[in-house]
């Protein structure tokens, strides 16, 4: 497949600058991707519109990973973390992104925050472009407390404001458990505590695994053939709870519903060397890159948003749905103004 046929035009206006007032209000686009037929909801619909399926989500946190700063010199430094590579409570080392690397040698300190000197980074060493190994030293409790306190959310590219308080809670699935990502498992965004209660009383089932979603998520395709692009590495864990219940799901004739692209990536992952049908549970890495032709073996239905063009998430999407039927959605969904990306509106693939 070639990465242009990724590519759709979307009115500008379409590109969801803020969260609905109420997360479980978004639009639904419920699509049958064995008729192509297509339906309209709301996501607070969810529990009576999905057959019997066991509903997985992914509960990593984001963390307030955008950081800034001042060099020894005085000039101002933005720093966005990556990744935890380790370290101690005062002291975690991490790949991060800062701007204006190129002038950063190592040993260079950055005093992060409101100057006090409670949290700083220290440059460890350079790797690609403006992505450094850093050491964060905090001198007043934990590191992970100082950048809770200090940090901002990592908003993405195409949100164009600056982070704002309520964004701390709003781009956060309300299932939050376990800090680690630099974005959003955006499809989460939606699902209330009512919802996940409607759920749950409809006697489908929830399960929770965890992949810290990382910044490749935005890295558009920059190859022509989608077999030529590099796919990032992203780490991921399912506990045996949530093999458990997939197993389950299957001996009694249930579906598995993926809420959002990294929960496949997951499950896809863990059922390369399982049993059919099934997930082995476990901690790994994935670089999965589902693309059209792309068997799935764990994930019969998917909640997603809205993706960007020539992008890895749409592609995985039009794998799972058939290309041509993607492209259908996406049109009619540009026609009927929905709203596009982290904070718009939902897909749910039947």
């Amino acid at each position: 497949m070639r990465v242009e046929e990724l590519d759709y035009d979307l009115p500008e206006e379409l590109i969801a600058q803020e969260p609905l007032p109420e997360r479980d209000a978004a639009r639904l686009l419920i699509v049958d991707r064995v008729t192509g037929a297509l339906s309209h909801g709301r996501v607070r619909d969810l529990a009576r519109v999905i057959p019997p399926s066991v509903v997985v989500v992914n509960d990593t946190r984001v963390i307030p990973a955008r950081l800034f700063g001042r060099k020894e010199t005085g000039g101002r430094v933005e720093l966005l973390l990556l990744e935890r590579l380790g370290g101690e409570r005062d002291a975690e080392r991490w790949t991060a992104l800062v701007r204006g690397a190129k002038r950063l040698r190592p040993g260079a300190r950055i005093a992060l925050g409101d100057g006090d000197d409670s949290l700083v980074a220290v440059v460890e060493g350079r790797g690609d472009g403006e992505e450094v190994a850093i050491e964060l030293r905090a001198y007043r409790g934990d590191v992970s407390d100082q950048i809770d306190r200090l940090g901002a959310v990592p908003l993405p590219p195409y949100i164009k404001r600056a982070a704002r308080t309520d964004d701390r809670e709003r781009y956060q699935t309300v299932y939050a458990s376990r800090p680690g990502a630099v974005a959003a498992p955006t499809a989460g965004l939606h699902l209330s505590e009512r919802v996940l209660e409607d759920v749950r009383e409809a006697g489908h089932v929830i399960a929770h695994v965890t992949l810290h979603v990382g910044l490749g998520t935005f890295a558009p395709i920059r190859v022509d053939e989608l077999g030529e692009h590099a796919m990032h590495v992203e780490r991921y864990e399912v506990p045996e709870r949530a093999a458990a219940a997939i197993r389950d799901a299957r001996a009694a004739g249930r579906g598995v519903l993926a809420v959002g692209t990294t929960v496949v990536r997951a499950l896809e992952s863990a059922a390369l060397d399982a049993p059919e049908r099934t997930v082995r549970a476990g901690a790994a890495e994935t670089r999965l890159f589902a693309v059209p032709g792309f068997a799935f073996r764990a994930v019969d239905r998917l909640l997603t948003n809205f993706h960007l063009p020539r992008s890895t998430l749409l592609a995985l999407v039009m794998a799972f749905g058939g290309v041509e039927t993607i492209r259908a959605a996406y049109a009619e969904a540009i026609r009927e103004r929905y709203r596009f990306f982290s904070y718009g509106d939902a897909m749910l693939i039947l």
